[in-house]
């Protein structure tokens, strides 16, 4: 079940997303933290934040939309507070995202955490608005993200800790901003975020989100996901990590056969905390039954 994540062994391809498993310790006695692969902090900033106003979550079919405001207690915090509880868990295989509105604030976050051991990857979210510039967000303009991705790749080789790029799926081209990043200096990718998306309430005819607009996220997006993941894969040589609307062993099967090296699991978490362990679990049970001796195997055995 081990695999290899740009240098990073990982027990299992089976990860819980960013956003979706807190800052880890809040699962500690719910999920077998040997039984996963790793799992992705909240987003981290340079200070904290305190998210967008309420609602900002709301069930739509087969998903959700969210529109949190990457809600955290800042990069300082983490460390002094959940860091050391974390070190104390073996088994615990943390990789921080890192986010901020500019270049210099993403840098920072990374300057922080270089310094703070526990920490096995960076993951860079690429989805925030470039205040900096005009608000452009840096996972849709190929010069943004490059910016981004250099200064943050020679911020985090002070720590010697690889750095995965979390890309937009509000593009035209996945796999054209998937081969920025590589060509930036990404030792990984992951894919794909929310996306942008809006639900009105026809009885008041407002919103159901205050922000209005949020991220849409959970089965609905599977099958776009796995088609740029698809596109990704086939463009780049670095890891690709997969994600959207993965709730079942099956689906991790599906992003895998698609180039995926290793698969994030988020919305599935808030009807059932434990599904990051049971898809794991059930992926080795799928591979034992098909006869896949090793998963890494099925990155990339679609049959055409």
């Amino acid at each position: 079940m081990h695999v290899n994540v740009a240098g990073v062994e990982l027990r299992s391809p089976v990860i819980a997303a960013s956003g979706t498993f807190g800052y880890g310790i809040e699962f500690e006695e719910i999920v077998s933290l040997d039984k996963i692969g790793a799992f992705v902090t909240k987003g981290l900033s340079r200070e904290p934040m305190a998210g967008n106003p309420s609602p900002r979550i709301v069930e739509t079919p087969a998903g959700m939309i969210n529109a949190i405001g990457l809600q955290n207690i800042g990069v300082r915090a983490f460390v002094s507070e959940k860091l050391p509880r974390l070190q104390k868990i073996p088994a615990a295989v943390v990789i921080a995202n890192v986010f901020g509105y500019s270049v210099e604030d993403c840098v920072e976050v990374i300057e922080v955490l270089n310094d703070a051991p526990g920490v096995a990857m960076y993951e860079l979210n690429a989805s925030c608005p470039n205040t900096a510039h005009g608000g452009m967000v840096f996972g849709t303009d190929p010069d943004a993200l490059c910016e981004l991705v250099t200064a943050c790749r020679k911020a985090s080789e002070r720590s010697g800790r690889p750095l995965m790029v979390k890309l937009s799926p509000n593009v035209t081209s996945i796999a054209g901003m998937a081969l920025v990043a590589q060509e930036c200096g990404a030792h990984a990718v992951s894919l794909v975020n929310t996306f942008v998306s809006l639900a009105i309430d026809i009885e008041t005819r407002k919103p159901r989100i205050a922000n209005i607009t949020g991220g849409l996220s959970g089965p609905a997006i599977r099958p776009i996901a796995v088609r740029m993941v698809h596109e990704a894969a086939r463009t780049v040589n670095i890891p690709v990590v997969g994600m959207g609307g993965i709730v079942r062993a099956e689906d991790a099967v599906e992003f895998m056969l698609a180039g995926a090296t290793a698969v994030q699991v988020g919305t599935a978490s808030y009807a059932d905390p434990r599904a990051t362990e049971n898809i794991a679990n059930g992926l080795r049970k799928w591979c034992s039954g098909h006869d896949v001796a090793r998963v890494s195997e099925l990155t990339g055995a679609l049959v055409r």
